[in-house]
């Protein structure tokens, strides 16, 4: 097992406990002694005993002690501890390619979403192009301060793909028929079908979502060089 997945496993199963848990949340503002854990929760002294054993040996608190009273000591936290519950960034795409059926809709507004969050490259494409772009994805954009080009067709993915693309499906007959050619699938329901502002807004919100979760797990390679020397 790698050691960054075996370091989540570990922090995971000792947060599982829900008194565990809640000394974490008091920690989160400040240091506290084990007697004042003891008060706070309410809980017997060989009790937090047993959890800020079980802490310190997942690397999730330390003990730091009292420079006035040498014998006092105060549980603090770390506070990388919450970035290790998250699963690693991923390497760094030349392009984010989103595809749907029509290249009308879905994909549209991601690659607008995408340009307006992230600075890699995106592009947008279908398996099955339209003559046009959905007005709908066009008021919806326009809603939310975005700009589709309504005058660029839409394209087919076998005219844009580049073997080095991340592709992105986020339609099911997308991720269906390209049988394996993409590397994530979000299955968003087609706001065109039901053709109203709020089925548009609906799938406005939820690309939003997952554009921006991807994204903060995506970085450029020279965030990721400037990061890895800090």
């Amino acid at each position: 097992m790698p050691a960054e997945l075996k370091r989540r496993a570990a922090v995971f199963a000792a947060l599982a406990e829900p008194n565990r848990l809640r000394i974490v949340d008091l920690l989160t503002l400040g240091d506290l002694s084990s007697s004042e854990i003891e008060l706070l929760l309410k809980l017997r002294s060989n009790l937090v005993a047993h959890h800020l054993k079980v802490l310190e040996k997942a690397t999730i608190v330390s003990r730091i002690r009292s420079e006035f009273d040498r014998r006092r000591s105060y549980i603090t936290l770390h506070p990388e501890v919450f970035d290790t519950l998250m699963p690693s960034d991923l390497d760094a795409p030349s392009r984010v390619v989103f595809v749907c059926t029509a290249n009308s809709a879905r994909s549209q507004l991601a690659e607008a979403i995408w340009r307006n969050t992230s600075p890699i490259p995106a592009i947008s494409a279908g398996v099955l192009p339209s003559e046009a772009v959905n007005p709908g994805a066009l008021a919806v954009a326009e809603r939310h301060g975005l700009r589709i080009d309504g005058n660029k067709r839409p394209q087919h993915v076998d005219e844009v793909l580049d073997p080095h693309d991340f592709v992105v499906t986020v339609c099911d007959s997308a991720h269906e028929q390209l049988v394996g050619r993409d590397d994530l699938h979000w299955s968003i329901p087609d706001p065109a079908a039901v053709g109203t502002a709020a089925a548009f807004d609906s799938a406005f919100a939820t690309i939003a979502r997952r554009v921006r979760s991807l994204s903060a797990r995506i970085r450029p390679l020279s965030e990721r060089s400037v990061a890895a020397a800090r």
